[in-house]
This record gives structure tokens, C-alpha cells and sequence, in this order.
């Protein structure tokens, strides 16, 4: 029987790249007011409030006092879960203590 034959094709051709330019650097940031997030404006709300408030209060006030907007349908649940997560994330290290159910207070 004949043995097969391959036909292996070699190259001598390097395949070059083309070298992207450089992107050109961004523009410096004008320097605008931050706004703070979430955590932050529910965290203002309680130093203030100086009572257990709940998620949906707390919302009703930082939109009240322009502390902080959203377009989502519910804001309450998006704090109440962001200040869940943080204080099981950083335990006592919290800015936050779970009072009853679903009231928080600033911890102090």
C-alpha cells in the first residue's frame, strides 16, 4: 500500500500587524460637585432624622432634599438592599444597624 501524501504549504512570508496609533489623551475633567451616592445621601438622612427610619422614608427624604435622584421604579428596594449588602460586607464597621425589620438607624 502507498503511503499518503501531504501537502503542508510553508510560508516564508512573516504576517506583519499593524500597529494601532495611540489614542490621543482625554481632556481633563472640569471640576464639577460630586453628588453622593445612595449610601451616602440614606446616611445624611439618619444623622439628621436621629431615629430608625425606614428604606422608603429614607428615599422620600434624600429625593426631597436633592440628596440624590433616580429613575429606577423602586428606589426603596435598591437602598434597602445596598444597606443590607454593606452591613454584611463590613459588619461592625457599618454606618448602618438594622433596628427592627426594615428600619435602620446611623450607627453612632
Amino acid at each position: 500500500m502507498a503511503a499518503k501524501k501531504t501537502n503542508k504549504k510553508t510560508s516564508s512570508k512573516k504576517q506583519t500587524t499593524k500597529q494601532q496609533p495611540k489614542a490621543a489623551p482625554k481632556a481633563a475633567k472640569t471640576d464639577k460637585p460630586k453628588r453622593p451616592s445612595g449610601l451616602d445621601a440614606a446616611a445624611q438622612v439618619l444623622a439628621e432624622a436621629k431615629e430608625p427610619l425606614t428604606s422608603g422614608e429614607m428615599v422620600k427624604r434624600m429625593i426631597d432634599q436633592g440628596l440624590w435622584t433616580t429613575s429606577g421604579k423602586t428606589p426603596a428596594a435598591t437602598i434597602y438592599a445596598a444597606i443590607i449588602r454593606e452591613i454584611a460586607k463590613k459588619g461592625d464597621a457599618s454606618r448602618f444597624r438594622k433596628t427592627e425589620r426594615g428600619k435602620f438607624e446611623l450607627v453612632k
